[in-house]
């Protein structure tokens, strides 16, 4: 598998787990409690599988965290009756637009 397989994977268990946490309830809801836990091992192994074939660690975290957010947003657009107001359009915004230069204007380094 290669690295950026893995830190998408990583990426779809953080919104699982992060979606799980707001579902817990204050983690008085077992089922979505455990969701976080396992969800957020998960994500953080794949994660270190995706630094461990030479992503470069700013990268894979920034992109890891940039999607992560933007979905979460999305999510809670989505599912959880959250507002998207113009801040919030603009916040986003930015946050994929740093993604993108990371990934098209920052040289891998296979170290």
């Amino acid at each position: 598998m290669s690295a950026l397989t893995y830190l998408l994977l990583a990426i779809a268990s953080e919104l699982v787990a992060t979606t799980s946490l707001k579902l817990s309830v204050g983690f008085t809801k077992p089922l979505p409690s455990l969701l976080v836990v396992v969800g957020y091992s998960i994500s953080f192994y794949l994660l270190s599988q995706s630094l461990k074939l030479a992503m470069p660690m700013g990268t894979a975290y920034a992109i890891w965290s940039g999607i992560g957010t933007v979905g979460i947003a999305i999510l809670g657009v989505l599912f959880f009756s959250e507002t998207m107001d113009v801040a919030r359009v603009i916040g986003i915004s930015l946050i994929i637009a740093g993604v993108l230069v990371l990934n098209m204007f920052s040289p891998v380094s296979h170290a």
